[in-house]
């Protein structure tokens, strides 16, 4: 227990340093009014497509690498990467691109944990999610895949939960790739929209025009329905 509080604190630590690293250079450059206008956010989406378009391989290498140490070592939440995902890189590159940051944190992330801190997270988690370990042995490829699709526990939880089961790792990342897929597209195509609203209004757009885009209002209903999906599909996968 005390090296997972050990972990925590120097997790926090890194956590304001590179946050306070990157206000730094932030406010060396541009003040807070500056970053707060539309034009900044307007000039920089087309300073990074321009970057994107010019290196493409290099760009997403460079998102890559980031996105995994924001997954696996920082334990950041999946939304805010995979929306900017989206918007650097559009729909379908940028799903491609993410799921395969996801897939790599996470992986990093179960083989961290497997390594240093098995005991800590049987004490924590075994008897919560015991119920899990005969689906898992029936099948892990399939447990993990639907694990990442319905959700019901947050990302941190979900790539702890495999270390419990001793779950293959080949399992393990190509479940959470496929996994992923689903709402990886989905909020891709929201951050591809939000980036091309941007891109064709010179001033900023109205909220009625941004949810009357299709753009916009297409990923928000897949996502509903998606949501309503695991709802019900969580009932049984869950069930203990």
């Amino acid at each position: 227990m005390q090296r997972m509080k050990n972990a925590k604190i120097w997790l926090g630590v890194l956590y304001l340093i590179l946050f306070s690293i990157f206000l730094y250079f932030l406010f060396s450059r541009f003040n807070f009014e500056e970053i707060t206008t539309y034009n900044f956010i307007k000039s920089n989406s087309e300073y990074l497509r321009g970057l994107r378009d010019s290196n493409l391989f290099l760009v997403a290498s460079i998102f890559i690498i980031l996105g995994i140490f924001w997954i696996s070592i920082l334990q950041g939440f999946g939304l805010p990467i995979v929306l900017a995902s989206g918007f650097i890189f559009g729909t379908y590159t940028g799903t491609f691109i993410i799921v395969i940051t996801l897939s790599l944190g996470a992986t990093s992330t179960f083989i961290i944990a497997n390594y240093f801190f098995k005991d800590l997270i049987k004490d924590k988690f075994a008897n919560k999610f015991k119920f899990l370990e005969e689906k898992i042995k029936s099948n892990e490829f399939l447990v993990i895949f639907l694990l990442r699709v319905i959700g019901g526990t947050p990302l941190q939880i979900q790539n702890l939960l495999p270390v419990l089961f001793n779950v293959k790792i080949n399992n393990y990342f190509f479940g959470s790739l496929l996994g992923f897929l689903p709402q990886a597209y989905i909020f891709c195509s929201l951050g591809s929209g939000l980036e091309k609203q941007i891109e064709k209004n010179i001033d900023p757009p109205s909220f009625f025009q941004m949810i009357t885009s299709f753009e916009i209002y297409a990923p928000i209903i897949a996502f509903f329905f998606l949501l309503v999906f695991a709802f019900f599909f969580r009932k049984f996968f869950y069930k203990k």
